[in-house]
């Protein structure tokens, strides 16, 4: 969107249209409210942007089907001509005809026509420049057919518009729509207006409405029309004639064609030779290339020829260089309430309930109630909004704030007077931080830079993420972390999305389903949307199939690009590989059962007392996990908490899910703890509250604790290219994944399923061991005094094997004292020397053909409640050729 500099934010409000609330569509459900169908439409208004239109910025939805939209306004219009009785010059009336035609025109390009064209509806900046009011308030209206009111103004209507009369769906005596009004009914509008400009004052002012109704129909008799109406309106018609130039006369000719067939188009009006002295002063109007496009973003970028023109001075007004949806966000988090503003100004008026009842007759035809509501009719007022309490809430911010450095020097910077209650609020709850008015401002310019500079700049954005993400650019804020580059547009749009597949049926099905609690994405609009996203994955995706949860993950994104299909199916191709590969196969029973049996022995290993008593119950991940993995939690999650959930998962690696669902189940270890198998079921069918933020530090920490190869699966996405990990410049263990790494000898060996199944705890890799160990060449280790080792290796060889190689700070604990032949326990290993090492990671390590012994004896340390238990997976023998084994010195 475009700065907003010298505008208003302005709101205006109206009602659709109320439906029968007994009636069901042809599927069996509700009909879709109106309003809701009014929301959808309107979200493509958002991208409609162009010097001659007001920008759209948002609509929210109240009670009763009330609609409140917010847009770019500007006081003045060409209403004030009127109001003064002053006529315009002849090139001022050619001028502001040019540029009404140029948003006309623009409009007409993106498939939409005004038809609400009037005086007070053509705004003008503090330049004098044209600004087209309510231009989307027949398209997100269905052509009017969602409300109770017409769409336009009879004085400016076109006689075709007039002749077919208003329609109503719900009206019986109506049995088809009107076609919907092309571009030539707002050259008609035009031509009113221009005529009113240069007469001074409104036509058929003083004629009543149903006169006016009758004069522009018998216009179709006049060949003349533009005469006939200065004729009427008391005009001397040779006179006025004899004022006016040639050109504007022809220019009125032109756009007072009575019939529509004959009546030029904006864009065939823009190349008349009329307006060749005009053009002239006009430069074509270039959209700004968006993110992910293959053209050059700053192709349009220059120079000032006076460099210190960028230099701002102390007074400069820095909030209106940003761009209007920032303003209106940041005026929302200061306070601002779109009600309360229409209610002060009245706009908004509440009535007793005793004074709406209805209309009822009696049997010998006598009325009683209330008329028509007068208020559900459009109230075309618009309500400029103060930016007042937002100006005065960032009054302390200083203007360096809003043009932040990328690099190091930063820090030298001078700080602001709330530099130390930014450095605080960083220290808050996510929920909080989202609502601070001034630590959003800041964050979002920041984004808002390294974005610009994407993907150069992409090792700053992961950077930054990691604090937290900015609720207003999210949807870009994670393609960056998706790694999304390229012409993403050119390739969405060379997918077939229209012709029928076998799977259009399961999605018309699902669909439906998916999170309709959301305005968005239950409108019709959403509808479409998610149809044509999910197909274009199913058809450039010939190997994987639908599967039901595949709209549960697409909804994220699309909710997020609502306006943008091409990204969101970026998005979500980039994510599925990602953390669901290979999820989506027709026969895809071995990649679940590998997941869950992961994901248990994950369980063990950070809770063995909860493991051990879902094991006893019978309560096993394939009855819970399958719908949280397959669709990454969105199936489980409302979208708000889906957000703060993905903004950490998309920072992780693959491996993360894991640590978010044992996190999860951690939060009902309780009630899990006292209850049995039904009570679980029960407890499962309807998830009670999850505390998100709670949810995503305890997973960041269970990941931390979590060695990389203890989550290794065969079927995970293979490694990418030498050089490519994916995730930029600052990839580190929190990021990276076990898989991307180069295999070595000292790498974890692939199991086979039914011996993944057979172990309780995970396997870490030699590499790891050594990792986490910190183990140098000589058998020393890099640790200093201060510092504690997170794990500890348990050799359970005997003592004599032991003695000839064992790795540095390992203990020995012999299996054969502490389990007998056939697997009873002589001794518990914990009771004694482990007992000082709980909470560490513990390595079972043994001899490779021995393996069981390993298997068996941390199995029985997770029997008795030992967390963080793993098995070194080759055992010893993968250790012998690093010449890392320690040699006991012989005793003198």
């Amino acid at each position: 969107m475009r700065p907003l500099r010298d505008a208003q934010l302005g709101a205006f409000t109206f009602f659709a249209s109320a439906l029968p609330h007994d009636v069901c569509g042809s599927n069996g459900l509700p009909l879709t409210p109106n309003s809701i169908k009014i929301l959808g439409r309107f979200q493509i208004l958002k991208t409609i942007t162009h010097p001659r239109l007001c920008q759209y910025v948002d609509i929210s939805r109240g009670k009763h089907e009330r609609l409140v939209v917010v847009a770019e306004h500007y006081e003045s219009s060409l209403s004030d001509f009127q109001k003064q009785g002053k006529t315009v010059s002849p090139e001022k009336v050619l001028q502001i005809a040019y540029e009404v035609l140029e948003g006309l025109d623009f409009m007409n390009k993106h498939g939409m026509v005004h038809r609400a064209l009037s005086a007070h509806n053509v705004l003008m900046d503090c330049k004098g420049n044209i600004k087209l009011a309510k231009f989307g308030l027949y398209h997100m209206t269905d052509h009017g057919a969602d409300v109770d009111f017409p769409i336009g103004y009879p004085s400016y209507l076109a006689p075709e518009v007039i002749a077919q009369g208003s329609f109503h769906p719900s009206d019986p005596s109506h049995d088809e729509a009107p076609l919907p009004s092309g571009p030539k009914t707002d050259v008609w509008s035009l031509g009113v207006l221009l005529f009113e400009m240069c007469a001074g004052r409104r036509l058929l002012q003083n004629i009543d409405i149903s006169e006016r109704l009758k004069f522009i129909l018998t216009l179709g008799n006049c060949q003349t029309s533009w005469r006939l109406i200065l004729c009427v309106t008391n005009y001397n018609c040779p006179c006025a004639l004899q004022e006016l130039p040639e050109n504007v006369l022809e220019l009125l000719r032109k756009c007072l064609t009575f019939h529509p067939s004959k009546r030029p188009t904006p864009a065939e009006l823009l190349g008349d030779p009329l307006f060749n002295g005009v053009s002239c002063l006009y430069t074509p109007f270039q959209k700004v290339v968006s993110l992910f496009s293959s053209s050059l973003r700053c192709a349009h970028l220059e120079l000032p020829e006076d460099i210190s023109d960028l230099c701002k001075d102390d007074d400069e007004d820095y909030l209106s260089e940003r761009a209007i949806d920032e303003v209106y966000h940041l005026w929302c988090l200061a306070g601002g309430d779109l009600e309360k503003e229409l209610t002060n100004k009245e706009i908004i008026q509440s009535k007793p309930p005793v004074c709406t009842l209805p209309n009822f007759l009696l049997e010998d035809g006598e009325s009683f109630g209330q008329g028509r509501d007068r208020s559900f009719l459009l109230d075309d007022t618009t309500v400029t909004l103060s930016l007042c309490q937002l100006r005065n809430r960032l009054k302390d911010v200083a203007g360096e704030a809003y043009y932040p450095l990328l690099e190091d020097e930063q820090s030298s910077l001078p700080q602001s007077n709330s530099s130390n209650e930014l450095s605080a609020t960083v220290t808050l709850p996510l929920i909080i931080r989202e609502r601070d008015t001034e630590y959003q401002l800041i964050r979002i310019i920041l984004f808002d830079r390294l974005l610009k500079a994407y993907p150069y700049k992409k090792n700053l954005v992961w950077k930054e993420a990691r604090v937290d993400i900015p609720p207003l650019i999210r949807g870009l804020a994670w393609a960056a972390l998706l790694g999304i580059e390229g012409d993403i547009q050119a390739k969405y749009d060379s997918i077939d999305k229209d012709t029928p597949i076998p799977t259009d049926r399961q999605i018309e099905v699902d669909i439906p389903r998916c999170h309709q609690y959301d305005e968005l994405l239950s409108s019709p609009q959403g509808h479409i949307k998610f149809r044509r996203v999910l197909k274009a994955w199913v058809v450039s995706h010939p190997d994987l199939v639908y599967w039901q949860g595949l709209d549960s993950l697409c909804a994220p994104f699309l909710y997020l690009n609502f306006n943008n299909e091409a990204l969101a199916y970026a998005c979500m191709s980039a994510f599925i590989p990602k953390y669901l590969y290979n999820f989506f196969l027709k026969d895809n029973s071995h990649v679940i059962q590998e997941y869950l049996t992961v994901f248990s022995q994950m369980i063990a290993f950070h809770d063995p007392e909860l493991s051990n008593h879902l094991n006893e119950i019978g309560f096993i991940p394939d009855l819970y996990a399958i719908p949280w993995f397959l669709t990454m939690f969105t199936h489980v999650f409302p979208l708000h908490k889906i957000f703060h959930l993905w903004d950490t998962l998309l920072l992780g690696n693959s491996s993360f899910p894991f640590c978010i669902g044992v996190a999860i189940l951690q939060q009902l270890r309780d009630r899990l703890l006292a209850n049995g198998f039904n009570e679980c079921i029960l407890l499962f069918s309807d998830l009670p509250e999850i505390d998100i933020e709670k949810c995503v530090r305890e997973s960041i920490n269970l990941f931390c604790w979590t060695p990389k190869s203890a989550t290794y699966r065969q079927h995970a996405q293979p490694p990418k290219a030498a050089g490519d990990n994916g995730y930029g410049k600052t990839a580190t263990y929190y990021s990276s994944d076990y898989q991307d790494m180069p295999k070595t000898d000292l790498s974890r060996e692939p199991l086979a399923l039914s011996d993944l199944k057979a172990e309780v705890s995970p396997r870490v890799s030699a590499e790891d061991l050594i990792d986490l160990c910190e183990l140098s060449p000589g058998g020393s280790t890099k640790r200093t005094k201060a510092s504690k080792p997170k794990i500890v290796a348990v050799d359970i060889r005997s003592v004599e094997d032991f003695s000839r190689g064992h790795i540095s700070g390992s203990i020995n604990i012999p299996y054969s004292t502490a389990f007998g032949p056939d697997g009873e326990v002589l001794q518990c290993p914990a009771a004694g020397a482990l007992q000082n090492f709980r909470g560490r990671v513990i390595v079972s390590v043994s001899f490779s053909h021995c393996q069981h012994t390993a298997e068996y004896f941390a199995a029985h340390l997770v029997k008795v409640n030992f967390p963080r238990v793993c098995i070194l997976d080759g055992g010893i023998n993968k250790m012998k050729p690093t010449g890392l084994l320690t040699v006991p010195s012989p005793q003198i």
